[in-house]
């Protein structure tokens, strides 16, 4: 449901769409919201600093500099897969800043899936809450795109780069 219109007495409500009530700590421990940025398209990304798939950093970084006037990437540590996100919040965020330059916004360490999934990574894999589709993340840096309205419109495995053409051109 992206949105839904009421009318009482005269009285025009617009709904956002539910992506925006989420809001996630991030790295440093600040607040992020999602609604925040809301009219700009998000790449939501579970990421992790000893993966094959960890070079991907530089991509997401040179993809988010290129679009980042129409895209945010918000990327989410998580340690599901084989381990490969020991590390602490502050661990996190040194590693990707000087071994990759991130200035994406980056959340703390979460669960993408489990018995202890983070909410919004429940959201993103369950067709009943986001409405479009259900998603299995199979590995670390599964990426999901979501519309400047906050809608799911796709979601790309571990193995899609995201400066591939597959991405981009669902960024212009």
């Amino acid at each position: 449901m992206s949105r839904i219109i009421l009318l009482a007495l005269g009285i025009i409500f617009l709904r956002d769409h539910p992506v925006y009530d989420f809001k996630v700590t991030s790295l440093d421990g600040t607040p992020l919201e999602l609604a925040k940025f809301r009219g700009k398209k998000m790449l939501i990304v579970n990421t992790a600093s000893q993966c094959g798939y960890t070079p991907q950093y530089s991509d997401l970084e040179k993809l988010y500099q290129t679009y980042k006037s129409k895209l945010v990437i918000i990327g989410f540590p998580a340690n599901n897969f084989g381990g490969q996100e020991p590390g602490s919040n502050a661990q996190i965020k040194d590693f990707c800043k000087k071994n990759y330059g991130v200035s994406f916004p980056m959340s703390g360490k979460v669960s993408v899936k489990g018995d202890d999934i983070d909410p919004l990574f429940s959201w993103l894999t369950t067709k009943s809450e986001n409405g479009v589709m259900d998603a299995e993340i199979k590995w670390n840096f599964t990426k999901f795109l979501l519309d400047e309205n906050g809608k799911l419109v796709a979601v790309f495995p571990s193995k899609v780069n995201p400066m591939s053409e597959e991405i981009t051109k669902l960024l212009n």
